[in-house]
Formats: C-alpha cells, structure tokens, sequence
C-alpha cells in the first residue's frame, strides 16, 4: 500500500500507524552495528510516529544482519560481553514465561522470530505444545538440530493453524517486520478466541533514548524499521482490532541498550557508568510514566 521501491531502497508513502503521508525528518542515525551507514528516521505529523524511511527492502535487508557479531542470533560466542548476555538473556527467560502465566495458561504457543529457540525450548518443557517462525536460516537450523523444535521460516507456512493458538508472542521483533499491518491480520487469524498476544518492543519516549539521541543503541537502524513509544503501539494494535491489557517494563534492558550505547558514543565500553544510566532510566520511568527502555504490552484481540 505503501511502497515505492528505488534501487535497492524502499519508500514509505505514508505512515504504517495512520497512514499519513506528512512527516518529517526526526533523526540521522548511523549503522553503528555493522556498516557505518547513515539512516533517516523520519515522525508522523499527525500521529507522532517514528519509522525508518528510506530503508532496505526486504530482499536487500538480509546482508545487515551477516555478522558473527549479531548476538540475538550467535548462541556461541565466548567473549566477555556475549556470556553475560546469555546469563541476562538466560534469567529472562523464565521471566518471560511467569508473565505469560501471569494473564493465561496457554497449551499452544508460536513465537515469532524466535531466533536459536531457547524461549520455546523452555516452555516445551513445561509440557506446552511450541512453534516458532525464524527468518534467519542460521538461527532457524540452531533451533531445529540443537532444541530440536518445529521452526519455519515464514509465516505464510501456518496458514492452515487458523484459531489455534492459546498465545502468540513477539520478543523484540515487531520492529524488524517489514510487512507490518498485514502480519498483524495474519497473528489475529492465529489466534484462539480469548487468546493473548505479547510484544515486546524498545520505547523511544523513555529516558535513555533521550539521553543518547542518535547514539541510543535501540534504534539500531537499518534493522529496527519501526520506533515505538507506549501511545503509538497502543494506536497500532487499537487499529487491528485488539485490546491492550497491561503493560509491562522489561527493566534489564535499561543496562544492556545503555552498556552498547555508550560504547557507540564513547568508542569504548563502560560497565560502571552504564549500571548508573539503566539504573536512573528505571527510576524516572516509574517517577514520570514516560516509559521504560523497553516495554512489554499485553493483549487480546476483540470480538473473536
């Protein structure tokens, strides 16, 4: 509806959350992961939302994310840095599953961009029937050789799981999805009646994004397409027909996006000084509502 392709960039004619086609550059932002480049972050001017424009195509978009560096997907990296993530990403993972129980007790599971499968690999063991869908065909063969669990790469391969699953869930991955309202309808169809959706996403009004500014490791641009804040996710899912039930902080994201935003700003890693920033983003997040680092929002789709 959107997209006018040049070259191997693609144009958003209008707003993925009202469809708008007033903005307004917001932010330079460089490739500090990988490529150096410089990316355009542009803002709603009716809405307020913030979305990556120009961006790569969903073709072109791939070679960003080739690195043996790339930790979401490198479960075996044994520096430093990578094994206190695994430790952090390790705890999260039974949190993930207590606020999962928290709102339902679900049977059936999909996880979407569940990367080397961990996640679903421990709610298999608590006796729950699990899916996961991977684009990446390294972090989807990991799943499959080493967990041993049911992985696709698309979405499109569960097309005949309609009204089936208890809960679906996006950790950090609605924000790489290039086909944003379309895969939104898709996961509604999923879904049981009275089923629960969790997102979890980074939030661009919290603290330490604010702080960083262009050096604000969550941007993470060209991969991160989209950048939320708490209104402009509630206006998106409100627009697909679901419900908001709660939301959520995911607290230990705070030190983690400021250790690698520091590192981007400063050139080199400071654990001390970036214990402080997570710690004081925290604290104004529940001092002012603006929002955590990162957020989960839980809910539910209506009249299903």
């Amino acid at each position: 509806m959107f997209h006018v392709k040049q070259t191997n960039m693609e144009y958003l004619k209008g707003c993925p959350v009202c469809e708008t086609e007033k903005s307004s550059p917001f932010l330079e932002v460089k490739d500090h992961f990988l490529t150096g480049e410089l990316f355009t972050l542009r803002k709603c001017e009716q809405c307020g939302f913030k979305y990556l424009n120009p961006r790569p195509s969903a073709t072109e978009i791939g070679k960003y994310y080739e690195s043996q560096a790339y930790i979401s997907h490198n479960a075996r990296k044994k520096d430093l840095f990578s094994y206190a993530y695994r430790l952090a990403r390790n705890y999260m993972i039974g949190k993930k599953y207590k606020v999962l129980h928290q709102f339902a007790h679900p049977q059936t599971l999909l996880d979407i961009g569940c990367g080397t499968g961990e996640f679903l690999q421990y709610c298999r063991s608590k006796k729950m029937e699990v899916f996961g869908q991977e684009p990446s065909a390294a972090a989807r063969l990991f799943a499959q050789t080493t967990h041993h669990l049911n992985v696709k790469e698309s979405l499109d391969e569960y097309r005949d799981r309609k009204n089936y699953f208890d809960a679906i869930t996006l950790w950090h991955v609605l924000e790489h999805i290039h086909e944003l309202n379309p895969t939104l309808e898709k996961i509604k169809s999923m879904l049981k009646p009275g089923g629960l959706i969790l997102i979890a996403v980074p939030n661009t009004d919290s603290w330490d994004a604010r702080l960083f500014g262009s050096f604000w490791a969550a941007y993470d641009v060209p991969r991160h397409l989209y950048h939320f804040s708490p209104g402009s996710l509630k206006d998106l899912i409100e627009k697909h027909g679901f419900r908001l039930l709660a939301t959520l902080p995911q607290s230990l994201d705070a030190f983690y996006i400021s250790l690698l935003s520091e590192k981007y700003r400063t050139g080199k890693s400071s654990w001390l000084t970036s214990f402080f920033q997570g710690l004081q983003s925290n604290r104004i997040a529940k001092r002012t509502g603006c929002g955590h680092s990162s957020m989960i929002y839980l809910m539910t789709a209506e009249n299903r």
